[in-house]
């Protein structure tokens, strides 16, 4: 017996989890960073070197992502709560723009990052 999430489900979940993840280890390397930055120009410099490492950048392009998703899915919710869209069809079609527009939009801002 397999049990398959519709998509509106798999939209939810993953607004869930990346509002947890943006928030935990998120806001505690967003506070870290800025200290970083902000710390003297030798820690501002080593700041530099660390988001030119490989590692550094594709974590910063998955919460980027995170941030995309959690932001998009967000609206949709918002205009859902106003009864648009609540529909079968419309949610299912609601869904699937909120993933790729989360996706392009984690392209679009992940090669300014790059």
């Amino acid at each position: 017996m397999e049990i398959k999430l519709p998509l509106p489900a798999v939209i939810s979940i993953l607004h869930r989890v990346s509002g947890v993840l943006l928030f935990f280890p998120g806001i505690p390397i967003l506070l870290y960073s800025l200290q970083m930055v902000l710390d003297s120009p030798q820690s501002h410099d080593e700041f530099q070197i660390l988001l030119t490492s490989l590692l550094v950048k594709s974590a910063l392009i998955l919460f980027l992502w995170f941030f995309m998703h959690h932001f998009c899915a967000g609206i949709r919710y918002l205009v859902l709560d106003l009864n648009y869209g609540i529909e079968l069809e419309q949610a299912r079609m609601s869904s699937k723009l909120v993933f790729v527009v989360g996706i392009v939009l984690t392209l679009w801002v992940g090669t300014a990052i790059w």
